[in-house]
């Protein structure tokens, strides 16, 4: 495991933030921390980071207990986002690279990759307060990045985004965890924990509810609902009665209908979440 969080709990003036929380962030994954606000999401990403310590427990990094040397391997966007408004766009993403250890002429040349990227080269000699805000979400994600840590940890990445631009953030973090990084980030997007996260870690008041892969959790709260569609064009859908098998329900459709095709619907994750967090 490349991240181990074991038994972390942590009081902020007598209120509970995380209680005894535990999970594993596999290697080569993109990991997603789910809840409701105030669940306690921000303070574990806190203390993975390093910027806030557990009253209890410990995470590991590779097998061993992280430090504050260990800062360096990580790349952190926080949900409130932090840019000097006056520096224009370039000077800033080369200053905050050579923070991480950079030289200034790597910087500049990954800077300038980034920027076509992103279809942002044009700005670069134009101070922050120019850029709207999805702009400067696009620099503040450059920034945390460049530098190509082994772990990116994102809160609310897709905040601030229109659709078209969160589909091309998507697609960035599917890049940079095939390159080699680990991501973990959290998100109230469920549609984005679908399509990019392999597991999940969901947290309601302190605690771990719902922990595993995706695909697996979608199908351990299936409920035996499928889409029917008959030869004529028409479709419905059809739940399996109780105590009887897919295969028997099919079976029994099949007598009754011309079939054309058939498929299982499985609850997405914002079902999921709502039916959870609910109970």
């Amino acid at each position: 495991m490349f991240i181990e969080v074991k038994n972390v709990s942590k009081q902020y003036s007598g209120h509970v933030a995380l209680n005894n929380v535990s999970l594993e962030v596999p290697d080569g994954s993109i990991y997603g921390l789910l809840g409701p606000n105030g669940a306690g999401k921000t303070s574990l990403i806190r203390i993975i980071n390093r910027i806030t310590h557990a009253d209890s427990g410990e995470v590991l990094m590779n097998g061993k207990v992280m430090t504050d040397a260990d800062i360096t391997k990580i790349g952190y966007l926080p949900e409130e986002r932090g840019l000097y408004k006056k520096m224009k766009v370039g000077e800033q993403i080369v200053y905050l690279a050579r923070l991480h250890g950079m030289t200034k002429q790597d910087a500049k040349l990954r800077m300038k990759e980034w920027l076509e990227r992103f279809e942002l080269t044009e700005w670069e000699n134009k101070k922050l307060e120019a850029l709207s805000k999805g702009m400067a979400q696009k620099v503040q994600f450059i920034a945390t990045v460049i530098h190509r840590p082994p772990l990116l940890i994102f809160d609310e990445p897709f905040s601030g985004f229109d659709p078209v631009n969160a589909e091309i953030l998507k697609k960035e973090i599917i890049r940079l965890k095939d390159e080699g990084s680990v991501v973990l980030f959290s998100t109230h997007n469920m549609s984005s924990v679908e399509e990019v996260c392999d597991e999940i870690s969901l947290i309601n008041h302190s605690e771990i509810v719902l922990q595993g892969k995706v695909k697996d959790i979608r199908q351990k709260y299936k409920k035996g609902i499928f889409e029917v569609n008959l030869t004529d064009g028409t479709t419905f859908e059809y739940k399996v009665p109780e105590g009887m098998s897919n295969h028997d329900a099919i079976a029994k459709l099949n007598e009754e209908y011309d079939l054309f095709g058939f498929h299982e619907i499985l609850p997405s994750m914002h079902e999921i979440f709502v039916q959870t967090v609910s109970e």
